[in-house]
């Protein structure tokens, strides 16, 4: 399973989006969940591997 970890300007960890099956459903979500995220004050992502408790890759969602 997939989720995205939201940061803050400070990056910490400020919620969590639901849970995928594949990384490319959670890739998808995010390409249009992304302006509604950062409207909310989401900075980040990061894409979390539940099964192994690994972080994938950070992503930036605005000018940095």
């Amino acid at each position: 399973m997939y989720v995205w970890a939201y940061l803050d300007v400070a990056g910490e960890e400020i919620g969590r989006s639901p849970r995928f099956a594949a990384a490319d459903e959670a890739e998808d979500w995010i390409g249009s969940s992304w302006p509604e995220l950062l409207e909310n004050g989401v900075l980040a992502v990061v894409l979390v591997d539940q099964d192994g408790d690994k972080r994938l890759y950070r992503m930036g969602l605005g000018a940095e």
